[in-house]
């Protein structure tokens, strides 16, 4: 008996949901779960894992006898942009501080649109960089660098922050 798959969106978005509700739950069984009245750090991501492990099992089954669009190829380029930038501000932030390593995080990413235009990602690089640097920096008082540790920066007092 050969299993045909009706619907592959379904049921690869079914696969990745059991995929990492599983992961979740088996990350979950290893701190104190308690009870119901006395909930432990992994109760909640237990269930939750759980519910998601299930949710995904569904999905993949009833995709199975349904009917639906074959899947797409699987676009390698706006996967390996938005990583790439997520992994560059990670080595950038101690080295450039959040005004930099943010700037660089968020055209990077938009690297990876099919639409991209410079002069509204610049835009958006700026605004969501000052609204980071605000909040986790000015307001949370996050110990991050805002700007590089350089003399030349230290005489802006914005970097002083």
């Amino acid at each position: 008996m050969k299993l045909a798959i009706g619907n592959s969106r379904d049921f690869w978005s079914g696969v990745m949901f059991a995929a990492a509700g599983s992961l979740f739950t088996g990350i979950a069984v290893t701190y104190k779960l308690g009870t119901a009245a006395r909930m432990g750090p992994g109760y909640f991501p237990f269930y939750l894992g759980l519910l998601l492990t299930v949710l995904g099992i569904a999905i993949a089954v009833v995709s199975l006898k349904g009917e639906g669009p074959s899947g797409d190829t699987f676009h390698w380029a706006p996967l390996f942009w938005v990583l790439a930038s997520i992994a560059l501000f990670g080595v950038m932030l101690k080295l450039t501080g959040v005004l930099f390593a943010g700037m660089a995080l968020v055209i990077g990413s938009s690297l990876g649109s099919g639409e991209f235009k410079l002069r509204e990602v610049l835009w958006l690089a700026l605004g969501l960089t000052v609204f980071c640097a605000a909040v986790f920096v000015g307001g949370l008082k996050l110990p991050i660098p805002m700007c590089p540790g350089f003399e030349a920066f230290e005489q802006f007092r914005l970097c002083r922050i």
